[in-house]
């Protein structure tokens, strides 16, 4: 049982799979703005009592692997997260709110969630290698001419 955590009145292991996306996908998590995303998404989930198992900041989104206790529904978190990492973004990178950016939108409207059950490892190395397979399709794709 020690994959289980537990409170006064309740045992649980409730993880979860969140990929979110930039509005329009734009590639600007690089550099400092990674590190900065990267870095606030662990304190937030810290904040909120949630686990970081895995996180991938990738140039236009992002995978998380949490565990959410069950007090906190996944749509609370991704409030959070989206609410408080846009403002700081904001207010750090104020050019990010000019053309031929967002204004005042920061992230898509919508995410993906996936319970994490029996295949945990599985996802865990998915969104642990998730980044160098984006870029090997990148680069086949690239590589592709129509007139060889």
């Amino acid at each position: 049982m020690s994959k289980y955590k537990q409170q006064s009145h309740v045992v649980w292991k409730c993880d979860y799979h969140v990929v979110w996306c930039l509005k329009y996908r734009f590639r600007i998590l690089t550099g400092i703005v990674k590190d900065l995303v990267d870095h606030d998404v662990r304190m937030l989930c810290e904040r909120k009592g949630c686990d970081v198992e895995e996180l991938n900041v990738q140039v236009d989104h992002i995978h998380l692997l949490a565990s959410i206790p069950p007090r906190i529904s996944v749509s609370d978190l991704m409030e959070t997260l989206n609410g408080k990492l846009a403002i700081k973004l904001f207010k750090s990178y104020p050019q990010l709110k000019q053309k031929p950016y967002w204004g005042n939108h920061y992230w898509s409207r919508g995410y993906f969630v996936n319970t994490v059950g029996v295949n945990e490892e599985m996802i865990q190395r998915y969104v642990q290698y998730q980044e160098e397979q984006d870029k090997k399709e990148e680069t086949k794709s690239q590589s592709f001419t129509l007139f060889d």
